[in-house]
């Protein structure tokens, strides 16, 4: 494995902290799965995506980066609107667990849209959203994601008749 494409999720953490985190990690115990059953096939469902990486067109406001580093129990609870014409040239990784250059090399590493496409067009789903989503993942206070950013998210979701949301972790 070359050592570059390792990414550190630990960085930004002082030792206590980084000895606490990876104790809880090892205490989670498996935890219940929310499951809503699709209510038609996928070949005729209409699919979105949603990343946990911290993507952003480079045209937007970048994720809190800074907010980050100083305090590396908080994560930037904001979210951002991805078009389906989306190149990798307009897309930045705004997430500091995270190798940037993955994103650069492939940009279906975090956000797997031309994979999408290709289900699309093979009929394994019916059609592909025009917007998908991306936030910063690494959230250990989700109070303002879940009740500030989720519900517009939502909203966009069902106002595009999105039947299904591919769930992409960072």
């Amino acid at each position: 494995m070359n050592i570059n494409n390792v990414v550190n999720s630990y960085k930004y953490l002082d030792v206590p902290t980084k000895r606490l985190v990876k104790t809880w990690k090892k205490l989670e115990g498996p935890k219940q799965i929310p499951w809503t059953p699709l209510t038609k096939p996928i070949a005729e469902s209409t699919v979105a995506l949603l990343s946990s990486a911290g993507l952003a067109l480079k045209t937007d406001k970048p994720f809190n980066q800074e907010g980050e580093r100083r305090n590396p129990w908080w994560g930037d609870p904001s979210f951002r609107v991805l078009p389906r014409a989306v190149k990798a040239s307009d897309v930045k990784l705004y997430h500091l667990h995270m190798n940037s250059r993955l994103v650069d090399q492939d940009l279906n590493t975090f956000f797997p849209l031309q994979t999408a496409i290709e289900l699309e067009v093979e009929g394994v789903i019916g059609n592909l959203a025009d917007r998908h989503y991306s936030y910063m993942g690494y959230i250990l206070e989700p109070q303002v994601l879940l009740e500030e950013s989720l519900p517009p998210i939502i909203a966009s979701l069902k106002n595009d008749q999105v039947d299904a949301v591919i769930m992409v972790p960072g």
